[in-house]
């Protein structure tokens, strides 16, 4: 297999799908529109998404799966995910969060309009995602999507993990517990439900989701692990946003509190359990998992 053109097949698809079920920038009122497309077609890596579909294709692809029926697609969820993920971009760079001025290499909303269409535009994506879910899957699958998506994106993961990561700035005294518990549930929580996420879609037996629960947990570790690490090494035209922006805010990263070393080899670590978890599953995860593991180790 050609991972590189899976990939951009993926990639590309996702991109279609934000094209298809996102309102046009036209659609009244127009500057809220505009701005959720803003942000939303700013680029990025499509990680969780690509995630997603690419699990449910892989789930998919028995005679008895509903994808191979053609009774459902996984991309309406896969744009659910990125829209959440979005709108949790657009809050952390606002003022009284992290107060960034660039994300994915252009202005954050906030610069490029206000602070109050960027506010309503993040707002916007979050009900937008549930909207899409309960809009294009059948019951019990849709409310089972529901439920996996507001608990992954809600206060005692995505939410909480930012609230965890606000209270942890300039605090002298993190441990490493609270550091996993914001990286856990600020990041890996959000992969782990989009590897869940596609399984759920493809049918996948009890077994199997408790792996992508796992593999999820790794990656995302990895992934936030390998951010930290990038955020203190990288640049920021390299970045697509702000470089050493966490040192400077005085936040509890890995690198902070256990060091490049030390951070590298977490993160290699990782790594190494996420893909090990991925070979398990049935059929060929090999795409899931040199994806895997691209990810958790990128220059660093």
């Amino acid at each position: 297999m050609d991972f590189t053109a899976e990939l951009k097949r993926h990639v590309a698809r996702v991109e279609r799908g934000l094209d298809q079920f996102v309102p046009r920038a036209d659609t009244r009122p127009s500057r809220l529109h505009t701005a959720m497309r803003y942000s939303l077609e700013a680029g990025g890596k499509r990680l969780r998404p690509v995630l997603l579909v690419a699990t449910a294709e892989l789930f998919g692809t028995r005679d008895d799966s509903p994808l191979a029926a053609g009774k459902a697609d996984a991309l309406a969820a896969a744009v659910a995910l990125e829209c959440v993920h979005t709108y949790s971009l657009i809050h952390d760079d606002l003022p009284c969060m992290d107060n960034d001025d660039l994300r994915r290499g252009r202005p954050t909303a906030h610069k490029q309009f206000d602070e109050a269409t960027a506010l309503l535009a993040g707002d916007a994506l979050l009900t937008h995602a549930f909207a899409l879910l309960g809009e294009n899957y059948p019951d019990p699958l849709a409310a089972t999507l529901v439920r996996e998506l507001a608990n992954a994106a809600g206060s005692r993961h995505l939410i909480g993990g930012q609230m965890e990561d606000l209270l942890a700035e300039k605090k002298s005294d993190a441990t490493p517990d609270e550091l996993e518990f914001i990286h856990l549930n600020k990041t890996a929580a959000m992969i782990e439900a989009a590897l869940v996420m596609g399984g759920l879609i493809g049918q996948a037996n009890e077994d199997a989701i408790t792996t992508l629960r796992r593999a999820g947990r790794h990656l995302g570790l990895a992934f936030q692990i390998v951010d930290d690490i990038l955020d203190a090494t990288s640049d920021t035209a390299t970045l697509g946003k702000t470089a050493g922006k966490d040192l400077k805010a005085g936040k509890t990263t890995f690198v902070k509190l256990h060091g490049l070393d030390a951070s590298r080899r977490f993160a290699q670590t990782n790594t190494q359990s996420a893909a090990e978890a991925l070979r398990t599953l049935p059929g060929d995860a090999s795409f899931l998992t040199w994806l895997g593991t691209s990810l958790g180790s990128r220059p660093k």
